[in-house]
C-alpha cells in the first residue's frame, strides 16, 4: 500500500476554494540564459533529463477525496501511475517570440485548470523567448505548499555553481515535514472552523485583538484596517471568470532600499507604496478611482526564520494603501503607520495565534469569495480591494544545468471580489513583480505593471526634494 497522509486543515481551504473560475495554483516564472557551451539541442537534451529524473513525495501525491456524512475528506495518496511525461513538458513561443508572447503564454498556462485525478503540478520548458534566453513556468496548486514554500524547495533545486550539472532537481527532493500535518481526517468547513475555534479557545487574547480592532472601523488610514474598511470598485472587486492577464516588472532592489532609509518604513512599505502609486493612476485611467484608500490583503509568514516550509502556514493583515493621498511621501508614510499598526496587533501572539486571527479578520472576504463562486450574490461592504505579497528570495545567482536563473517572477492567485494578485520576490539584487489578473475586470493590465514602475520613479524624485527623517 502506498503513502498517504490527511490533507491539512488550511490546505483544504484552497481545495474548497477551487472552482471552474477560482483557481487556487500558483506558479513561477523563470528567466534564465543559456551557458556559454549549450548547443543546439540544449533545450531538448535538458527536458530529456528533467523526464528522467527521480520524482519524490509530494510530486508523486494525487488528491483522493471521498465524502464522509454528505461532507468532503481530503487524502493525497501515491500516484501509482505516475507520469513524468505529463507534468514536464516542452514549449515554444511562436517566432520570433519576446517578452509579449511569452506573457500571452503564461496567461493561458495560469488559465488551465489543473487536472486532480493527477499530481497537482507541471513544469514548462518555453524557447524563444530571445536568441540568449529561454523560460520556465513551473505551477503548483496551493493546497501542495505556498508561496514561501515554494521558494524554499525551488531554492534548494537549483545549483549555486554553473558547473554543478547534476544538481537534483526541486521535485527530487522530499518536503520538509510539516507541523501542521493532521493525524486525522480534515477538509470540510465543519473542520476547519473547529481548527480555528480551538485556537481561539487557547488564545483567548486573539478574540479580544479581533473584536477590538473590528470596534475600530472606519478611522483614519493609520489605524489597524478592520474587515469592512475598504472601498467598492468595479475593476478590483469584480465577479471573476477562469482567463487571467499577466505582466511583470523588475527593479533594483537598491533602489526601494534608498526611498526606506530615514523614512521609518520598510522595503515591504515601498513596495506597497509603488503598487498604491500604481493603481492610482489605472483606476484614474478606468474612472474607478474611489475617493476612500484602498485595502490591500497583505500575507505574513509565521515560521521561524530557519524553516524550509512546508505546507500553508501564513497569516496575515489588511493594511490602507492611501491612495485617497496624491502626495507620494506621505502616502508612504500612511501605508507605512497602517502597516505597523496592523503588525502591532499580532505582537505577541504565538504563530498558531497570529493564523487563527488572520483568518478570522479575513472571514468576511473569504465568505464573499465562497458565495460568488457558488453562484450567490456577494455581500456588502467590500473587505479588501487587492492582494500585495513579498515573498523573500536568494541573494545570489543560481543556475538550472548550467543556465543562469536572471530573474523569478511570481504567479498567483485572483478570486471573485479580489480580481487583481501582485506579488514581489526578491532575488540577486533585484525584486520581480508578477501582477496576475482576471481578464475581463482587468484590461491592458500590462499598463497597471508599467504605472507602477512610474510610480516609483514618482516617488524616488519626491524622497530627494525633501530632507530625510532624523
Amino acid at each position: 500500500m502506498g503513502r498517504s497522509r490527511w490533507a491539512s486543515p488550511l490546505d483544504a481551504v484552497f481545495l474548497i476554494g477551487e472552482t471552474p473560475e477560482t483557481l487556487m495554483h500558483v506558479a513561477s516564472l523563470l528567466h534564465l540564459t543559456y551557458p556559454d557551451d549549450a548547443g543546439e539541442h540544449y533545450l531538448h537534451d535538458l527536458v530529456a533529463s528533467l523526464r528522467s529524473a527521480p520524482v519524490e513525495p509530494p510530486w508523486t501525491m494525487r488528491l483522493q477525496t471521498r465524502r464522509v456524512m454528505r461532507q468532503p475528506v481530503h487524502r493525497w495518496v501515491e500516484d501509482e501511475g505516475f507520469d513524468i511525461d505529463y507534468h514536464v513538458r516542452h514549449s515554444a513561443l511562436p517566432s520570433p517570440g519576446g517578452e509579449r508572447e511569452l506573457g500571452i503564454l503564461v496567461s493561458r498556462l495560469h488559465s488551465n485548470q489543473i487536472d486532480f485525478r493527477r499530481p497537482p503540478w507541471s513544469m514548462h520548458v518555453i524557447e524563444g523567448v530571445a536568441p540568449d534566453r529561454f523560460a520556465v513556468y513551473i505551477k503548483i496548486h496551493h493546497s501542495l505548499v505556498d508561496g514561501y514554500t515554494g521558494m524554499r524547495l525551488l531554492r534548494r533545486g537549483l545549483a549555486d555553481d554553473p558547473d554543478d550539472r547534476g544538481h537534483p532537481l526541486f521535485f527530487s527532493l522530499t518536503r520538509p515535514p510539516r507541523a501542521e500535518d493532521s493525524p486525522e481526517p480534515v477538509g470540510d468547513v465543519t473542520s476547519i472552523l473547529r481548527s480555528v475555534a480551538a485556537s481561539l479557545t487557547s488564545l483567548p487574547s486573539v478574540a479580544r485583538t479581533l473584536v477590538d480592532t473590528q470596534l475600530r472601523r472606519g478611522e483614519t488610514s493609520t489605524r489597524a484596517v478592520t474587515s469592512y474598511q475598504a472601498p467598492d470598485t468595479s475593476s478590483l472587486n469584480a465577479r471573476t471568470g477562469r482567463s487571467r492577464r499577466f505582466a511583470t516588472q523588475q527593479y533594483d532592489l537598491e533602489r526601494l532600499r534608498a526611498v526606506a532609509r530615514g523614512r521609518s518604513a520598510t522595503v515591504n512599505d515601498v513596495l506597497l507604496a509603488i503598487c498604491a502609486g500604481g493603481l492610482r493612476r489605472f483606476l484614474v485611467e478606468l474612472d474607478d478611482l474611489p475617493d476612500r484608500p484602498l485595502v490591500a490583503f497583505v500575507p505574513v509568514n509565521v515560521r521561524p526564520p530557519a524553516s524550509e516550509g512546508g505546507g500553508n502556514y501564513v497569516g496575515a493583515t489588511l493594511v490602507s494603501l492611501a491612495t485617497d493621498i496624491e502626495d507620494p511621501v506621505a502616502r508612504l508614510a500612511a501605508i507605512a503607520a497602517s502597516s505597523r499598526a496592523g503588525k502591532a496587533r499580532m505582537r505577541g501572539m504565538s504563530a498558531d495565534g497570529i493564523v487563527a486571527y488572520s483568518a478570522m479578520l479575513l472571514a468576511p472576504a473569504a465568505m464573499q469569495v465562497l458565495r460568488a463562486a457558488s453562484g450567490l450574490p456577494v455581500p456588502v461592504p467590500t473587505t479588501l480591494n487587492v492582494c500585495i505579497s513579498n515573498v523573500p528570495g536568494p541573494t545570489h545567482h543560481l543556475y538550472l544545468r548550467g543556465a543562469r536563473l536572471e530573474a523569478t517572477y511570481p504567479v498567483s492567485i485572483p478570486g471573485h471580489s479580489m480580481a487583481l494578485n501582485i506579488t514581489a520576490q526578491s532575488y540577486a539584487g533585484t525584486l520581480n513583480l508578477g501582477f496576475i489578473g482576471d481578464r475581463e475586470a482587468l484590461p491592458h493590465l500590462q499598463r497597471l505593471a508599467v504605472h507602477t514602475g512610474e510610480a516609483l520613479d514618482e516617488l524616488e524624485a519626491a524622497v530627494a526634494r525633501e530632507p530625510e527623517h532624523g
